[in-house]
């Protein structure tokens, strides 16, 4: 089976020289790709699986030196990695009652256990996309989403009990969550760790449950959110309501939402980071002798001197007319170019002026001056 999984910085899309941040970076922006709650291709569960397993890897510092030096061997407790391992544990066969767990625990994480699955835990984060008008993004607004969550019982807290005194320690396991099972294997008797089947590894029994959730712990709801968009914000970037993501296990909290935001494309304005681009077309008459214009921006019309002899594609600024910064108050520029927009049908009377300007510029044409650049 281990010949079956992928190399996990394959999984990731990371260099095995990447480090913590590297790797955790990586790590989110593949969750939230393949996330089932935002991803419905077949295979996103499997894919979200997986990258979920080379990150539990490879952020811990000592089962990725193990990854490093054994590859996918150093987890394998079936048996299937005796032939990585040949050489350093040859020893196990004198051994009657083995409990690998211990051993790769110590070897790999300094003697430490693993944590037991009894404590309240946070649930998962969730992801979500939403998609907003671009002026929404230039000046935020406040809008309502609609989401399906699990709330945890206000009446019993998410212990699932009518009481706290209905809550009792499950007495197969102790309230340890597990129980130690024997099988045999090439090495002897193996001694492994599963759930306690009497209590799911909760570590608990309920005498009596809560009658508002049914002894789940959490009530499904749809609710509303309001969710407040900053100005300035862009696309991929993230909002973060807390407390509604997957649910705790044993009592814990609920995780995030995290909504990513898409901004729609303008018609004219082009976002550029802070700054804002866009085109105003002039006349060539405009543009030989200079003029003033209204130039549209996110804010509204803005007067704005096109200097004399302006040429084709030259780039003007408003200073702080681009879009308010995350950062802090502070504002990006407009960038105008001008685009001179030659006419494709004259009055008669525009096309008297023109001959006029043609006639009194065939002495010197623009023409004749290119072409004297090439007399050697």
């Amino acid at each position: 089976m281990m010949a079956d999984k992928r190399d996990y910085y394959e999984v990731l899309g990371i260099d095995k020289s990447a480090d913590a941040t590297t790797i955790k970076r990586a790590y989110r922006k593949l969750a939230k790709k393949y996330h089932p709650d935002v991803n419905k291709a077949p295979d996103a569960e499997e894919k979200f699986k997986e990258v979920q397993e080379a990150y539990d890897v490879l952020s811990d510092a000592n089962k990725k030196a193990a990854y490093d030096r054994y590859g996918h061997a150093a987890f394998d407790q079936n048996g299937g990695g005796a032939g990585g391992f040949g050489g350093g544990f040859g020893g196990f066969g004198g051994f009657d009652d083995v409990d690998l767990g211990d051993i790769f625990g110590s070897f790999f994480g300094g003697g430490q256990r693993r944590q037991r699955p009894t404590g309240p835990r946070q649930g998962e984060d969730r992801f979500m996309q939403l998609e907003i008008d671009f002026m929404d993004a230039i000046k935020g607004k406040k809008t309502e989403i609609r989401i399906n969550f699990d709330e945890p019982c206000k009446t019993c807290h998410g212990s699932g009990a009518a009481s706290p005194q209905d809550v009792e320690t499950c007495s197969r396991c102790g309230g340890s969550g597990t129980v130690r099972m024997q099988q045999r294997s090439p090495f002897g008797t193996v001694v492994r760790e599963a759930a306690c089947p009497d209590c799911n590894g909760t570590g608990k029994k309920i005498k009596k449950i809560c009658p508002d959730c049914k002894g789940k712990g959490y009530n499904n709801k749809n609710i509303t959110v309001e969710l407040t968009i900053p100005a300035g914000i862009n696309t991929h970037q993230q909002l973060r309501v807390p407390g509604k993501g997957g649910r705790g296990i044993n009592g814990g909290p609920n995780g995030d939402l995290y909504v990513e935001i898409y901004v729609r494309p303008h018609k004219h304005f082009v976002r550029q980071g802070d700054n804002i681009a866009i085109e105003v077309p002039i006349s060539p008459a405009d543009a030989a002798l200079g003029c003033k214009v209204d130039v549209p921006t996110v804010y509204g019309d803005v007067s704005m001197t096109i200097p004399e002899g302006t040429q084709p594609g030259a780039t003007l600024r408003l200073k702080g007319k681009g879009v308010k910064s995350l950062r802090g108050n502070t504002y990006g520029d407009e960038y105008v170019t001008v685009k001179v927009k030659v006419p494709t049908k004259l009055t008669k009377q525009e096309k008297e002026l023109y001959k006029k300007l043609q006639d009194a510029s065939k002495k010197s044409s623009i023409f004749d001056q290119f072409k004297k650049s090439f007399k050697l």
